[in-house]
């Protein structure tokens, strides 16, 4: 399943926003800082390709192949960035940069990433 990579963070975005509770659209203008008629027209592309469903009241969820990709590049994202903070860098610049690389890093590097960080995740458990 390929799609692009704005796709992937629309698809991210829903899902960590529906954390918080419902979703609409003009919850992802704010959270991604696009514009409405931007949104709008990614959102229904989405749908069309049933990737997320759009309620009558206005609310968007992720459907399974949707939220499939979105827990994906999530974990992605939040591994990502602990392996940048665990080699020193600033939360913030790491998350950006997380954001960079979760979309094209390939399987095999990103599954060693992820037992560095875990096993350094351990060691530091033990350590306390």
């Amino acid at each position: 399943m390929v799609i692009k990579e704005s796709a992937e963070m629309y698809l991210e975005t829903i899902l960590v926003l529906s954390k918080k509770g419902s979703v609409r659209a003009a919850d992802i203008v704010r959270e991604m800082n696009f514009s409405r008629p931007s949104v709008s027209v990614a959102l229904h592309n989405l749908e069309d390709e049933d990737y997320i469903s759009i309620a009558d009241d206005q609310t968007v969820s992720l459907l399974p192949k949707g939220e499939e990709i979105a827990k994906k590049i999530y974990e992605r994202h939040t591994v990502l960035t602990e392996f940048f903070e665990q080699l020193g860098v600033k939360s913030s610049i790491a998350s950006a940069d997380a954001c960079k690389i979760e979309h094209d890093i390939s399987p095999e590097s990103f599954k060693a990433i992820k037992k560095l960080v875990k096993s350094n995740r351990d060691l530091r458990q033990t350590e306390s």
